[in-house]
């Protein structure tokens, strides 16, 4: 009674704490970056991330199993995960735009978790036979790691797609985006900004665009790098599963439905890491691949679940 109570407690304040952050951080960001508020929403989001994390913990010493036996748990540890990513920028200094794009996920994700509809998940049961494996931790941990990697970084190439073509962008920048990336470190940027500044006044139209080129260049870098650390994540996820599908099934591929879906998944990414080796093929058009991939991953997350179908049917909806 007092695990359920505390587990209760930490989801609200934390599903609390979260919603109010991230509304002074667009505040800040809609009135010029107001530091106080700023700061205010880091404090927040490591408050949220603590709660988070002692949720797990006691969730795991209460019900003496890893939480990830079923959506609930798995909702709860993919919004851990998307606080792992935001923390990973937050200490790279990546204070504004990306954390803006990322740290929402955290909301709906934990939003959805507070909801009504997993009501009936909330307290955990017996593992049945399938679960009781020491390959639980690895194998469901390594997948939700790894959507929430490719998520992050698939909304990293959709936020690039939307600055690219929301009011056009200059041709010039693809010509010089190889030049910039391998000229100057993101820290050396930052110091041409100031003298960029000194032609804010004189030409306007063509600050504007440096910035935006320059936006866009650091949202390309950051979603390949995080779908590459996803992309690991999903490979180490789903061999691991096989290796345990085959002591529990007696066979390493069943091609059940959320095997085809990681399948697919997978090959998704795959197709995106190829394409960013061509340099005439990054930006907008790897984007588009990643795009693709954050709906993929969104069927293949709950696709089984909804349908309750399959070998993974012991996670979907009651």
């Amino acid at each position: 009674m007092i695990f359920s109570t505390l587990e209760h407690i930490l989801i609200h304040i934390s599903f609390s704490t979260v919603s109010v952050v991230i509304t002074l951080h667009l505040i800040s960001l809609l009135i010029n970056e107001i530091v106080g508020l700023y700061n205010s929403f880091e404090k927040g989001m490591i408050v949220t991330f603590s709660c988070i994390t002692g949720l797990l913990v006691t969730h795991w010493i209460y019900w003496k199993h890893f939480p990830l036996s079923n959506l609930y748990e798995s909702l709860i540890f993919l919004s851990w995960s998307f606080y792992i990513i935001h923390m990973i920028l937050y200490f790279k200094k990546l204070k504004n735009n990306l954390s803006t794009i990322i740290a929402p996920s955290a909301i709906f994700t934990q939003g959805f978790v507070t909801s009504g509809f997993l009501t009936e998940m909330h307290q955990s049961s017996i593992l049945v036979p399938a679960l009781q494996s020491q390959w639980l931790m690895m194998h469901v941990s390594m997948m939700v790691l790894g959507y929430a990697a490719l998520l992050c970084g698939s909304l990293l190439s959709v936020a690039l797609i939307i600055i690219t073509f929301q009011k056009g962008i200059i041709s010039s920048f693809d010509k010089r985006k190889h030049l910039l990336t391998k000229s100057f470190f993101f820290s050396e940027i930052k110091y041409i900004n100031k003298k960029v500044k000194i032609l804010q006044s004189v030409f306007p139209l063509y600050v504007r665009n440096y910035y935006r080129s320059q936006l866009i260049e650091q949202l390309d870098h950051w979603s390949y790098r995080v779908i590459s650390l996803g992309f690991i994540f999903l490979t180490m996820g789903i061999l691991s599963g096989a290796v345990w599908a085959n002591e529990a099934w007696g066979s390493y591929w069943n091609w059940d439905p959320k095997e085809t879906w990681a399948f697919i998944t997978w090959t998704i990414f795959a197709i995106y890491l190829h394409i960013r080796t061509n340099i005439n093929l990054q930006g907008a058009n790897s984007a588009i691949v990643a795009f693709i991939g954050f709906l993929i991953i969104w069927i293949c997350y709950f696709g089984v679940n909804l349908l309750g179908i399959g070998l993974h049917s012991y996670g979907s909806f009651n």
